[in-house]
């Protein structure tokens, strides 16, 4: 389910993925499940792996867990994010047809519907790859785990329970969701949860997977401290500085700095590197090939040939120069795309020396 957040926040984050209680490799234990059993359950497994504190991020199923845990456990939340998610999951009946017609039917007795729940019909009608993915795992979910989370959605409510919660919240919507619509849903999460910050997204009940980087975005702008100062951008600047372009380049840079230069150095370091390569909304991979691709175009050649350089050292292979080059020539033209293959070239028979 989170498979599109995870290589864009493993950069920032430790990441930890679990299977609540009935799903995945967890144990499908019988009876009927409960909001506290399963919030316990991520505080237990937080216990074993000695995680003190941590940021929660839950949709659904998980922002309920999300708002038993702020609660009952506040000292444990640096930050919570309740997406897509209800303090009170209602009317009641429609859990007791969604448990009856599995109790009868099975999963594929309620696919159909939860599909056209969880993704908007522009995203099913375009038969996204995700989609089938979260089909697949939906029909291999045990009944018996299915149905003990019903339950637990079922009985829940937390009305009473929102503005206890002291954990910095992000509340996150999605504009097509008819399963937890703003009205009555986010919308009271927003209103009773104090200071809680808001997003909204074009997007139906799974937001996380159809509107995946404004999602993503929207983690990093809530969890991630930005620099306060000129001296902490200076300092970030560096930093990035020298993961892009190496020690070699950035040490030479600085040992050729006069006191005529010095302030046009601290300008690139503090606002290109510390400002726009540390934004983590883009890798470095993809801020790479943009620069090669801007600065073949604008025949930028030392700069380009700087890029091509550090990158072959760092995160970049012969294909992908290759593609911003044919790139480049149908959108800036041959000549460009000339040069550049030529100035590749030399950088790559530079290394292959080396």
């Amino acid at each position: 389910m989170w498979e599109l957040q995870i290589g864009d926040l493993l950069p920032h984050f430790q990441i930890l993925l679990y299977d609540t209680r009935g799903h995945g490799a967890s144990e499908a234990t019988t009876g009927e499940y409960s909001i506290e059993m399963l919030g316990k359950d991520i505080l237990a497994l937080a216990d074993a792996l000695e995680i003190s504190q941590f940021a929660f991020c839950g949709l659904s199923l998980g922002g309920a867990i999300g708002q038993w845990v702020a609660v009952h456990a506040p000292e444990r939340l640096t930050h919570l994010v309740l997406a897509n998610t209800s303090a009170q999951f209602i009317p009641r009946a429609n859990w007791e047809t969604r448990i009856a017609a599995v109790v009868k039917g099975g999963m594929s007795a309620v696919v159909d519907v939860a599909m056209e729940r969880f993704f908007s019909p522009d995203t099913l009608a375009k038969q996204n790859p995700s989609v089938a993915s979260i089909r697949s795992v939906f029909l291999g979910t045990d009944p018996v785990g299915y149905l003990g989370c019903c339950a637990a959605l079922r009985d829940m409510n937390h009305l009473d329970l929102l503005r206890q919660i002291k954990s910095p919240t992000l509340v996150i919507s999605g504009e097509r969701d008819v399963a937890t619509p703003w009205s009555g849903h986010g919308e009271m999460l927003a209103r009773e949860i104090p200071g809680a910050k808001t997003l909204h997204l074009a997007a139906a009940h799974l937001s996380n997977i159809e509107r995946p980087h404004s999602f993503t975005t929207a983690l990093f702008e809530f969890l991630l401290a930005q620099p306060s100062s000129g001296s902490d951008l200076l300092r970030a600047g560096f930093e990035v500085r020298r993961a892009v372009l190496g020690d070699a380049h950035v040490d030479s840079a600085t040992a050729n700095t006069t006191e005529f230069t010095r302030e046009f150095q601290e300008v690139i370091t503090r606002y290109a590197w510390g400002t726009i390569w540390s934004r983590p909304e883009l890798d470095r991979r993809t801020r790479r090939l943009l620069a090669l691709a801007i600065t073949a175009s604008l025949g930028r050649w030392e700069e380009f040939a700087l890029h091509v350089r550090t990158g072959l050292v760092n995160d970049l292979e012969l294909c992908d120069l290759k593609e911003v080059l044919l790139q480049t020539a149908v959108y800036a033209g041959t000549p460009a795309a000339n040069t550049g293959f030529r100035i590749a070239a030399e950088q790559i028979g530079k290394k292959k020396d080396d």
